[in-house]
Parts: C-alpha cells; structure tokens; sequence
C-alpha cells in the first residue's frame, strides 16, 4: 500500500475525484464491537473510591479501590465550566458540533499535510478519541523501535467506524460529557472532576479560563513538561482571542504541574469500617454507623486524649452500639493523636481486660445462688498458691476495706473480694461462662486459675461491649451488626433475667460504689446507667464500659506498643470519654432502669456488727434472709498465710536473724493456737514470727477444745547459716 492509498485508510480521505470512498464502506461494514448507549456507559462507570454510606445515606468515609488511576464521581455537561468546553472543543475537535463522528475534512487536510512531511499526523474527532477509550482494541500500541504508541491502520478504520456508530445513537452533549469523564489528564487524574480537584483543588464548574487552557492542552501530552503545558495553553487562548495573559498561564503550569497530584478524601470518619465492608466490586456499602455520632465520638476521643497525652496515653478506641438491634451506631478503632499505629484496630485488638469481667463473675454467682448481694465478704490480705506460686492479690488503692457486701464489692471494683468469688464459683465455670458471652479464642482454665476474677483474660472492645449488651437486654447474648443486611446468630439467654437485673442494679449504685470512686465521678449520670472500668496489670489498658436502657457505649484508652500510662485510673482515662458520650445520646431522650422480674423480692436487711448501714436489698426468690445479712462461708475460720503447698527458700545473702516467717490466721475464739510439727507455737489470735529451718512442715490451726481446724503443708530448702 502506498503512501497516499495508506492515510486514505488512516483518515478517511474523501476523494474529490473518486466520490466518496472510505465513507461509504465505513458505513456498509459491520459493527466493530458491541455499542454501549450512554446511560450503560455512565452506569458502569466506577470511581476509583468506594464509599461508607450511614444508615441515613450520608457519606462517613471514602476509601481509595484503585491504585492506578483517581476517579470521583462522574460529572454532568451541565456542571462542568463553559470555559473548559470551549478550550477542548478548539484543541481537540473544532468542528465537533457540525460533523457525525468523522471529521472528513480534517483528515482530508493532514492527510496532504502528510504527504509533504512524510509523517501522517491524525486527526481524530473527540467521537474517535471517546472510542478508543470505550474499546480497549482501539487504543494503540508500542512498536519496537517506536517513541509513542501509534494505532494500525486497522485499528484505525475501527475507530472511525465505531465513532460513526456512536453519533447515531448517542447525542452530542454525552458523546462530550463521556469523554470528559472518562479521558486522562495527568498522572493518575483520570476525568475531569479528578483533574480539577487534583490540580487546582476545584470543583468542575468553578474552572476559570487560564486553568481551562491548561487542562485542554494536556489531554495530548497528559505527562508533558510544564513549560510544554503552558506553551500550548498560551497558543489555545491566543487562537481563541482571550484576554488572559500569557504570563498568567505559564504561571498557573509553574504552581500546580510540577507538584505530586493528589485528591483529598471528603470523609475519613471510620477507615477500620470501610477496610471491613468494602470489598470486592462494590462501590457504595450502607453501614449501621449514624455519621453525626460517628463524628461527634470521634472528636470527643480526640480531645480527651489530648487531655491526657501527658500521662503518656496516645491511643484510644471506641463503640456505640443499640442494645435492641445489635446495630453498631459508631465504630472508632484508632483516633489516637500522634500515635504511631494509625492502622491498628482497636475495637477487635486484644487486651487484658481488668476488672471489666468482674460483673460476670459475680452474675454467675448470684444464678447459681452461691452469693447475694447483701452477701458479706472479707477483703483483707490474702495469699493463694498456684502452679508458678503464691498469687497475692491487691486493690488498686493499696488498702483493704475488711468486711464489705457482695454489692459494694462488686460496684467499687475490689480484687480480693473477687478473687474470693471466683474460688467459690470455680473458674472452669467462669471461663465458660464467659466463652458463651461471646468472648473468644480464651486458654483453659488452668492457664489463668484465680487472676481470671481480676482481668487477666484477654478481650476485644467488640465482644466485650456486646457482653455488656447483653446484660442490658436482660440476659440474652445476640450479635452486632454493621450493614443493615448483615445476619446475626440466633439470640441466645446466658444469664437468667434475675441475675441480669441484679447486675445491672449493682452497677448503677452510687452509693455502692462510693467507697473506691466517691460520690461524683465519671460514672454518674443524670440518667439510669449501669458502668464498670477496669484497669490492666502495670497500667497497660484502661476501660470504661456501660449502659443505659437503650445504648451500651465501651471506651478503650492506653498504648497500642503496649507500654504502660501514667498515674491513669478508669475514673481519669476512659470513664470521661464514655460520659461525654452517653451524655450526647441522652441529650433529647431520658433512660429508665429495667423492671423488675417476678422472681426478684425486696426486703430490708441489716447488717451483723455494724459491717454497713442497713437497706433495702433485691434477691432471687429463695435466696434472701431470715432477718440479717450473714457471714458467708468463704469467711470461715482458717490459716491465712503460708498457703497450702508453699516453697520457701533461705537467702545466704540476708542475715539470718532478719528471715523469718510470719503465720498469720483467722480465728474463731481467744484460745485458738499454732501446732507446727506437733510443737505449739502461740496465740493464732497474734501473728507469729518463726525462724526457718531447712526441712518440710505441717502447720495447724486449731480451737480451744485441740480439735484441728485447718492445716497447711509447706518446705524450707536451703543450708541453714
């Protein structure tokens, strides 16, 4: 094929001695592909963001899909600036509105243009350009040797074929609109509403003249120097007998070309949510979350937070979920300030939980009628053995209260107390108790043994506060939800209603928990709640978990590196941050207390030897007292210290006349005495200072007739000095 006969092919030339040619066999042929209308076009159109809709169709966050190209969303002729369609118009096709899809004439012209240059230039109408990109067989290709991709005079022939197709069945205006939205101006700014925002940080319509030149001299050279831009964008507007200035354009391509070509994302209000649900394909995902709460619980973290950043708390999360539905109303997993894991989610990473678990324990004592809570128990010092050795419990505040009720026990958050109930209960029974509440991938109970009562389990925000949740709907555990599509697990009872409604009454005590948090705090609200916090071994994990009648909102704070805070309590950490919010859900709405169930009496009690004031106390059928509130059985006579099992060890290092050991006991009367090996040793009404001795032991307790009331068997190793 010769030269002529060769762009004839390439251009469509229109002989003027020969008739028509080309035309006619382009508009014989059959069609290239399958013709897309515009509608199918704009419908299959998918940005480059998918987007988190909130249960009232509001947008809370974007999240970049695509990483090679930036697309928002698609824009309409009518919002696009009058001044940029002219400029591409005059660029790239002047007679658009005046030719069918192929501008003969043009081709006619360069292709004489090119028989006098030798090489044939194109002159594809903004259709043919739109065709190429709808077609991915039109788009040319590099050959070897070549600078830039060129079609083959096939691929050629079909583009003009295919853009002829397209002006019969597709208007001007959305041949136009198509190829705005869909052409590449620069880098990865694909459409014109990424162009717009990525260069000049502007909106479609808002374009001016000097920024229309320049994005309609890219769409040739979309990666061209900004000297060549402004070059270009300077001819356009000469030819176009503009007033703007030269100097205004080289200046515009000087600022905003050179740079990295960004889109902000409009929301970025839950980025842990949208990595969750916005999967695959799809492009718009409707969420539980409420965006007006999702933002406001954001912002309230972010400021407490930075009040306590000099404590050393950088990181901190954060739910609200509806107690009917299990629909999740705000999801924060990470809103720390200046926090080194930003991609950490906090609401599903594990930690230990402190004294958070302390309300199931006591739950299941209460079922199972092993406690009240008028039961009195004794939080005084206590040690007990384990397999790697003593386990010596403390409070918090480093002091102990003596004899207290299971109710203040549980509400002022006290260990020994806890620990005490976890022995009565049996931790297998806990550990499982837990499990069914929905807190998973938990060791045996062997693992834990008596430190599961204060927290030593690790948990998740997640299950931890639908936990809680499920105290608050009255027993029954079901599960959250965070698309509105999304099915749940059967609901399931893991308390039974009264021992939920003791719980929940405890927990909204004031009174009760005065004795650790006094009677205004973090936990007090105008309105019914029931609250927990916890704290974490060495000052890792703070937490503040609570409900109301209709929300149950957990708070989390400290340090996704796991290093410890500063002097941080649940009143100081958490509990403000979990007040600031249930205040804002109770802003327009009052919460009541949930009633009580038929198998739940009253009954004024007293209380023995003046342990607390007398009260009106709630029970289970069957389980209140005859008249007053009784010792229980774990306050029994008995030995104290060593434990049961004991290994102690002489130190060479220490002076021998300062290693003793210490017996102490409870006794029942003023005659009861120390048996060691069959030797008395004293009063067991005084604690007794014993000098070791390398050998193996047997200690007893016993009363003023010699009966043997406890025993305990312990070994000293080590030379004596």
């Amino acid at each position: 094929m010769n030269l002529l006969a060769k762009m004839m092919v390439d251009y469509g030339y229109r002989s003027r001695l020969g008739g028509i040619v080309l035309p006619v066999l382009l508009v014989c042929s059959s069609p290239v592909f399958a013709l897309p209308s515009f509608q199918e076009v704009k419908q299959n159109y998918q940005k480059s963001d998918a987007v988190l809709l909130d249960r009232h169709g509001k947008v809370v966050h974007e999240l970049r899909m695509d990483a090679q190209a930036r697309r928002l969303d698609w824009v309409g002729i009518d919002f696009i600036s009058p001044a940029l369609i002219k400029a591409v118009i005059r660029s790239e096709d002047r007679r658009f509105y005046r030719h069918s899809g192929v501008d003969w004439q043009a081709a006619g012209i360069a292709a004489v243009k090119g028989l006098f240059s030798g090489s044939p230039r194109g002159a594809s109408t903004i259709t043919m350009q739109l065709a190429s990109l709808l077609d991915k067989d039109l788009k040319p290709a590099r050959s070897k040797g070549a600078k830039r991709p060129k079609r083959t005079p096939g691929q050629k022939w079909d583009q003009m074929h295919v853009a002829l197709d397209l002006e019969k069945s597709w208007k001007k205006n959305e041949v136009l609109e198509a190829y705005l939205n869909l052409i590449t101006f620069r880098g990865e700014l694909q459409g014109i509403s990424a162009a717009a925002k990525g260069l000049f940080d502007k909106e479609p319509h808002g374009l001016d003249e000097a920024e229309s030149f320049l994005l309609a001299s890219l769409i040739r050279s979309p990666n061209a120097s900004a000297g060549d831009v402004a070059r270009r964008g300077c001819l356009l507007a000469e030819s176009m007998k503009s007033p703007v200035a030269c100097t205004e354009i080289t200046g515009r391509a000087q600022r905003t070309l050179p740079g990295v070509y960004t889109v902000r994302q409009r929301v970025l209000l839950a980025p842990h949510v949208a990595r969750q649900v916005l999967k695959g394909s799809s492009r718009s995902v409707v969420a539980t979350i409420d965006a007006d709460l999702q933002r406001y619980a954001l912002e309230a973290l972010q400021y407490h937070l930075g009040e306590v950043r000099s404590q050393h708390v950088t990181d901190g999360a954060l739910m609200i979920v509806e107690n009917r539905t299990g629909d999740i109303l705000a999801y924060i997993g990470n809103a720390g300030i200046g926090s080194v894991s930003g991609y950490v989610d906090g609401v599903i990473a594990k930690r230990q939980a402190g004294s958070t678990l302390k309300p199931f324990l006591y739950g299941l004592a209460f079922e199972n009628n092993i406690l009240t809570p008028a039961s009195v128990l004794d939080d005084s010092p206590l040690d007990l053995p384990t397999g790697r050795g003593i386990y010596k419990p403390g409070n918090y505040e480093k002091e102990f209260k003596g004899m207290v009720s299971a109710r203040t026990a549980l509400a002022s958050s006290l260990n020994i107390p806890a620990v005490k109930v976890v022995n009565l209960t049996g931790t297998e029974a806990f550990i499982r108790r837990l499990r069914e509440l929905g807190l998973h991938d938990l060791e045996s109970d062997d693992y834990y043994g008596p430190s599961a009562a204060l927290g030593s389990v690790d948990v998740s925000l997640f299950d931890l506060v639908n936990a809680y949740r499920t105290l608050a709907n009255g027993g029954v555990w079901s599960s959250l939800r965070i698309t509105p599509d999304e099915k749940g697990k059967k609901g399931r009872r893991v308390f039974t209603e009264g021992a939920a409604f003791l719980i929940s009454n405890v927990l909204s005590d004031r009174q009760a928990r005065s004795a650790t948090f006094g009677l205004e705090n973090p936990l007090s609200t105008r309105f019914w709640s029931a609250v927990k916090t916890g704290t974490s071994k060495d000052m890792r994990d703070n937490w503040c978990i609570g409900y109301s009648g209709r929300y149950t909102v957990g708070v989390w704070v400290g340090n996704f590196s796991g290093s410890p805070m500063w002097n941080v309590s649940g009143i100081s950490g958490a509990a403000p941050i979990w007040l600031d919010i249930m205040n804002r859900l109770h802003k327009n709405n009052f919460s009541l207390p949930p009633q009580r169930p038929v198998n739940i009496i009253v009954k004024d009690i007293e209380f023995s030897e003046g342990i607390e004031p007398a009260r009106t106390e709630f029970f289970l059928r069957g389980t209140e007292p005859a008249s007053v509130a009784l010792k229980d059985s774990s306050e029994k006579p008995g030995i104290l210290y060593p434990a049961d099992g004991t290994i102690m060890a002489w130190d060479p290092d220490i002076p021998s006349e300062n290693q003793r050991v210490f017996f102490e006991g409870r006794a029942g009367g003023p005659h009861w005495q120390w048996i060691l090996n069959n030797d008395y040793l004293g009063n067991a009404e005084e604690t007794v200072s014993w000098e070791p001795r390398e050998g193996r032991y047997l200690l007893a307790l016993v009363d003023e007739k010699k009966n043997i009331v406890d025993t305990v068997k312990f070994e000293v190793r080590g030379r004596n000095p």
